[in-house]
């Protein structure tokens, strides 16, 4: 049975396990929509009410595979969908008024919805969020009944830090997992205290906290796990939680002990992740129906000690914290 959280201070109950759609929309190595579709249905079968995606996921596909299994249940499942990284992230006018109304205005034909339930700035520079003039756009995009709520996927503490300055902002998306977590104390109670809701993503470190890699292990030429494990593309925390691959993979192995009991390392970590009540949904990714239910198990899974939570904490500040690169 599927636990339910609200969505900090917002209307919505979302399942504790929800779905990142990055992987079906491309970027990771092969995909099968058909496969992407059965496994969206079973999901839905299985209690996941909520789908992160984003504009830029296979250049919309990720998006129309979601209109094609919840278009005709928009009162019953919720999407959060994301923006700006189709242009240049750095340039002022990819925030005006008439652009984010263009990339809004074709995420919900993608999408087949009249409204967004959380429209979120897909990872902007700080100085956009400093700025803040795309929350007045994001304002007039609520009044309106495009978007339902907003808020901003963040690299950072400070960037979260800075986007809960603004009242408007009612979610943030964080890299939270096992081998980051400096959130825990400088952001999880300013996020508390503000009733913003908070998306974990990156929450297996892109497959490290599966336990299934070894040093040899090697990824498609079109995977970010390839292209961008130095941060070559995007910000490299982004992929295995800004960890060396091969530094990963032995911090992953000295966890091996998370799975005793509790199935497998994956459902283990996910369960790590839904300690924290600051925490309103994991969303880990999928490309196939197997995975989404190794995903959902997760729920069921036993939690963590004391004293176990204790160790995760020891190891994260001695072990792991000293090898993270990127904004942090």
């Amino acid at each position: 049975m599927l636990e339910y959280r609200q969505l900090g201070s917002t209307e919505l109950k979302v399942s504790a396990i929800s779905l990142g759609t990055w992987a079906i929309g491309g970027a990771w190595g092969k995909v099968d929509d058909e496969e992407s579709i059965r496994a969206i249905y079973r999901a839905i079968d299985l209690g996941v009410n909520f789908f992160d995606t984003a504009d830029i996921y296979g250049d919309g596909r990720s998006e129309e595979l979601l209109r094609k299994t919840t278009a005709d249940k928009a009162d019953e499942i919720f999407i959060a969908t994301k923006f700006c990284r189709a242009g240049d992230i750095h340039d002022p006018a990819n925030y005006s008024e008439k652009q984010v109304r263009a990339y809004c205005e074709g995420s919900l034909k993608r999408l087949g919805r009249e409204r967004i339930d959380l429209y979120q700035i897909h990872c902007p520079p700080t100085e956009i969020l400093r700025d803040g003039s795309v929350f007045e756009v994001l304002d007039k995009l609520q009044r309106e009944g495009k978007i339902r709520y907003y808020g901003v996927s963040v690299e950072s503490v400070e960037q979260g830090l800075i986007a809960m300055e603004y009242p408007g902002v009612r979610a943030l998306q964080v890299i939270f997992n096992i081998f980051r977590q400096k959130l825990i104390d400088e952001l999880f109670p300013v996020a508390k205290d503000k009733g913003v809701g908070l998306l974990a993503r990156v929450p297996l470190a892109s497959g490290l906290l599966t336990g299934k890699f070894t040093k040899e292990s090697r990824f498609a030429e079109d995977d970010h796990r390839n292209y961008n494990r130095d941060g070559a593309h995007f910000n490299v925390g982004e992929t295995f939680a800004g960890l060396p691959f091969e530094k990963g993979v032995e911090l992953a192995d000295q966890l091996r002990w998370i799975a005793e009991g509790r199935g497998t390392m994956a459902r283990a970590a996910l369960r790590w992740i839904l300690h924290f009540d600051a925490i309103s949904c994991a969303i880990p990714g999928f490309k196939t129906v197997a995975q989404v239910e190794e995903n959902v198990a997760a729920v069921n899974t036993p939690p963590f000690s004391d004293e176990e939570l204790n160790r995760l904490s020891e190891f994260y500040h001695n072990e792991v914290k000293q090898y993270i690169r990127g904004p942090y």
